[in-house]
């Protein structure tokens, strides 16, 4: 079973369902996160069902994200998704589109950033 994450930030951009030949859809959104003095913006996508719970949000919203890391190969590239499977806004409303899967949040990820060094450089990556 995959690993699950959260993260919260601001909502900077919406994109348009995209709705396959085969019959999948998806839709992708922007979150700002906060980190130091770059922000980072980090793009999510919600698939099938899961693609209602941007209905209740609009740009600028606080939102809390929990997700999956998804990859996968084609032709020797190698692509990385971010698939939210709930969306809660900062306020406490839920948007979860569906089931919660669980609900799970790995603090371990916490402890793992604790030893970076200090951002006071320059340079934005």
């Amino acid at each position: 079973m995959a690993q699950t994450f959260e993260l919260e930030g601001t909502l900077k951009h919406l994109f348009d369902t995209q709705t396959f030949a085969s019959g999948f859809a998806k839709r992708e959104f922007v979150v700002e996160v906060p980190d130091g003095k770059y922000p980072q913006m980090l793009k999510f996508e919600c698939v099938k069902d899961k693609i209602s719970m941007l209905d209740d949000v609009k740009i600028g919203d606080a939102v809390k994200i929990a997700f999956d890391i998804r990859g996968s190969e084609y032709k020797e590239r190698f692509y990385v998704n971010l698939n939210a499977w709930k969306l809660t806004k900062a306020d406490g409303g839920s948007s979860s589109g569906g089931s919660d899967e669980g609900g799970r949040y790995n603090s371990s990820l916490d402890s793992q950033f604790d030893n970076e060094p200090d951002a006071s450089d320059d340079i934005p990556f």
